[in-house]
């Protein structure tokens, strides 16, 4: 296994990524210590408020009913769909997986089925070959997770167990069944961080344009 080298914010940067973690449930402190490790500045997001001026958003594992019960309370649905339509990344593990499905937040056009490996008591690690992240597989671990059971054209699979997706991206959305945040392979976060990246570049081309244009 080898894990993601810490990402330092590029010369002339004017601040690092700010990338959200939802502290609605689930460990979010651990997904925020690995981005901290990575060189990001993590914001714990309990509120609309919060997701201003993120670059990139987490939301952890937990147990999906709760989370999408304290989206639902908190009024962050709307806030979470208009971070993603702005072009803006968004990692879902485990549970959040399952909040960003169609049936829930609708982000990814993907449906996931809930412990779909049994519960607890058939948790499981396992080498997983994720596409995109490099030759050395990812140590995954599932604690009552979910998998894809269908999705659209414009979904790609990333990783399979048993033929079934546990790793899917669409645009710049990226879902995993499993908890990265349990080991030291940082690479998911670091991917999280690259399409933070790349969102930023584009948003800064735009506002070039429109400022040249005004």
């Amino acid at each position: 296994m080898t894990p993601a080298a810490p990402v330092p914010p590029a010369p002339g940067e004017a601040r690092r990524l700010r990338i959200g973690v939802l502290a609605s449930q689930g460990d979010f402190a651990a997904h925020a210590s690995m981005l901290r490790s990575l060189g990001a500045e993590p914001v714990e997001v309990r509120t609309p408020q919060g997701l201003e001026q993120l670059d990139g958003l987490v939301i952890p594992g937990g147990e999906s009913t709760t989370i999408t019960k304290a989206i639902e309370r908190d009024g962050l649905g709307p806030a979470i769909r208009a971070h993603a339509e702005a072009g803006r990344p968004i990692l879902g593990t485990c549970a959040g997986m399952i909040v960003c499905d169609r049936e829930h937040l609708g982000l990814v056009d993907a449906t996931a089925e809930r412990n779909a490996f049994g519960r607890q008591i058939a948790s499981f690690e396992v080498e997983l070959e994720v596409e995109g992240l490099g030759p050395d597989p990812v140590r995954a671990v599932f604690i009552r997770a979910p998998r894809i059971t269908e999705h659209g054209p414009g979904v790609d699979v990333l990783a399979r167990v048993d033929d079934h997706p546990v790793a899917v991206r669409q645009g710049r959305m990226v879902l995993c069944a499993f908890h990265p945040e349990l080991t030291d392979d940082s690479r998911m976060h670091a991917l999280l961080m690259a399409l933070a990246t790349a969102a930023r570049q584009d948003g800064e081309r735009v506002a070039s344009r429109e400022s040249a244009d005004a």
